[in-house]
């Protein structure tokens, strides 16, 4: 194993070394210890992990004679999280190590700073977050990193760095779901007297996708294709996704990457009205259509076109997801029937389906079984309507 390191991180020595001087009146810059060992770093860039001489002593993660063979996670990690912060502080005269700021976080404050250029830095991001493991992320890095110079915003060191080490392993959803979390933080503060870009935010958080859906917008079918490629995956691992979540939690869980049955419920919420939604010329979120209602409209119509007997099948299925006994079972039942509302155009309540979701098995709320009931009502109600009530 690598030995434990002593020291704190370079590129938290580099922040101290500059504050120290600040605290001491004079005028704050960084040492020649300091530059030299940033131009050290800046060296390694593009060049393999261990290959570069005068990187080992800017190192913490010290390697034994039989790691030299097979490098330990620990050290790529840390060897690209040193490139990263040798191209950010370039020619930067203040520390870019900002403890606290992750990825998304930055980012966002980017796009806020220069909303105009947010579609191809947007790509960029996306495009290095499905990068296939750390060697293919840091290139994708080393080209975002100037642009957080440029604009004056700084990075948590520390934290890429753990996700650099975690990439290649388990824990790489966790860091995508957190990266498109703090993207989507309405609690990020908007640049100084934007009160536009504030509005917007404020709107944006509140009003779920569903609500703001516009079939006649040019963006609309590459949305929903966005959406449905989140299909089957988890919950804020899916980038495209990324900026249509709205679900809230405080920034200690976003910065965690936490998946909680908020985001679950408005992930599953958004992937089924993506496939709901596919080649329909109007809005399938329809206020109040439970999906007992809607599946009852749709027994009600294929009553009408094939007789009662057509409808058997339709009511078994309906009723076997009435017991699903969790979320996930509730997920799959939905996946079957929302293709058939979707050919026969009858619209559901995403803002009802989300709520159902998020709830369905936990154990503190009742509200599952109380849902069970309405639905059954409602399919019942709705597939003995009048013709003229359908809509």
């Amino acid at each position: 194993m690598t030995s434990t390191r002593t020291r704190p991180f370079f590129w938290e020595e580099a922040a101290e070394d500059w504050d120290a001087k600040r605290r001491a009146g004079q005028p704050p810059e960084f040492s020649e210890y300091v530059v030299r060992k940033l131009r050290a770093v800046r060296e390694g860039v593009g060049r393999e992990p261990g290959s570069v001489a005068s990187m080992r002593s800017v190192h913490r993660v010290f390697l034994r004679d039989e790691e030299l063979d097979s490098l330990p996670r620990s050290y790529v990690a840390e060897h690209y999280a040193l490139t990263l912060f040798g191209l950010h502080q370039h020619a930067s005269s203040e520390p870019v190590h900002q403890p606290g700021n992750g990825l998304g976080t930055a980012f966002l404050r980017l796009w806020r700073m220069e909303p105009q250029a947010r579609p191809a830095r947007e790509r960029r991001l996306l495009a290095a977050a499905s990068a296939q493991d750390v060697h293919e992320l840091a290139q994708h890095l080393q080209r975002l990193v100037p642009l957080l110079r440029q604009a004056g915003i700084g990075l948590d060191y520390r934290r890429l760095l753990f996700e650099l080490q975690q990439w290649d392993g388990p824990e790489r959803d966790r860091t995508l779901r957190a990266w498109g979390l703090q993207c989507t933080d309405p609690g990020t503060p908007a640049p100084p007297g934007d009160e536009g870009a504030r509005r917007s935010d404020a709107d944006s958080a509140s009003a779920p996708y569903w609500v703001t859906y516009d079939p006649r917008s040019r963006d609309a079918a590459a949305e929903l294709a966005a959406l449905r490629s989140g299909i089957g995956r988890e919950a804020g691992t899916v980038p495209a996704m990324w900026a249509f979540h709205r679900t809230r939690m405080t920034s200690n869980r976003r910065d965690a990457g936490h998946l909680t049955p908020d985001l679950k419920a408005e992930h599953a919420a958004l992937t089924l009205f993506a496939r709901h939604q596919q080649a329909q010329e109007h809005r399938m979120h329809v206020k109040g259509h439970s999906p007992g209602t809607a599946v009852g409209f749709l027994a009600k119509k294929t009553a009408e076109g094939m007789g009662t007997g057509a409808t058997t099948a339709l009511e078994r299925r309906f009723g076997v997801l009435l017991t699903s006994d969790d979320f996930d079972e509730l997920v799959m039942h939905l996946r079957s029937l929302v293709p058939l509302l979707n050919q026969a155009g009858i619209g559901l309540d995403y803002d009802l389906l989300r709520k159902a979701l998020r709830f369905w098995d936990d154990p503190s709320r009742p509200d599952a079984a109380a849902c069970r009931r309405r639905w059954e009502r409602d399919f019942h109600t709705a597939k003995t309507a009048n013709t003229a009530k359908k809509s």
